[in-house]
């Protein structure tokens, strides 16, 4: 029962039109095998190239999901890294403690200033997303959202489009404008998390 109602609404069954999550658009990110259609080196080469600009506030995704059994739990493509933890495992910890650390974002908190952009890398295996909340809650996955005591959906995640979900070894880049207490999650794994506190940058109004 536990797998077969984490299958209907896994992470990357989302992208294809899970509960009030994005459309089936979604699917045009992923490629034939129902991963990213990409190359993880040579992404994470461009980022590093791109993250030298000063203006680069860059942050990591990362999770630690074991590609045979999320696979074999949840469908293929789900998990394209090598090794990790068991989706049996994940499963207990995320029920336990109400989070699992290995998926987390890096760093946690950062301080910024308006007129930079957030550069943000998925170095694990699952899709995610680096979605601004104003507050945190739950994400589009029912089961993750139960098992993680946040039954409270961020309205946020209810809106999400095509280019929010960002594939393994993919970038995604978010212009910051505001100054101020900023709160950005992910929709799919909700105790992912990242504050910041922006600041004005000099000269502007």
């Amino acid at each position: 029962m536990l797998i077969r109602a984490f299958v209907g609404c896994a992470a990357l069954s989302c992208l294809v039109g899970c509960g009030d999550g994005p459309d089936s658009q979604s699917a045009n990110l992923l490629g034939p095998s129902g991963v990213a259609d990409v190359s993880i080196a040579e992404t994470s080469s461009a980022f590093a190239a791109s993250a030298n600009a000063s203006t680069d506030v860059k942050v990591n995704m990362q999770d630690a999901c074991d590609p045979n059994t999320f696979n074999a739990a949840v469908g293929a493509g789900t998990c394209v890294r090598n090794g990790g933890v068991k989706f049996d495992d994940f499963i207990t910890q995320l029920t336990r403690l109400g989070f699992v650390g290995s998926w987390h974002f890096a760093p946690k908190m950062v301080n910024a200033r308006t007129g930079e952009r957030f550069l943000v890398v998925n170095r694990g295996g699952e899709v995610h997303t680096f979605t601004e909340v104003e507050e945190f809650g739950g994400g589009i996955v029912d089961d993750l959202n139960e098992r993680s005591h946040l039954p409270t959906v961020a309205p946020e995640c209810f809106s999400l489009e095509p280019d929010d979900f960002v594939a393994p070894g993919q970038t995604y880049e978010e212009d910051i404008e505001e100054a101020g207490e900023e709160k950005y999650q992910c929709c799919i794994h909700p105790w992912m998390r990242l504050n910041a506190r922006v600041s004005e940058a000099p000269g502007r109004k």
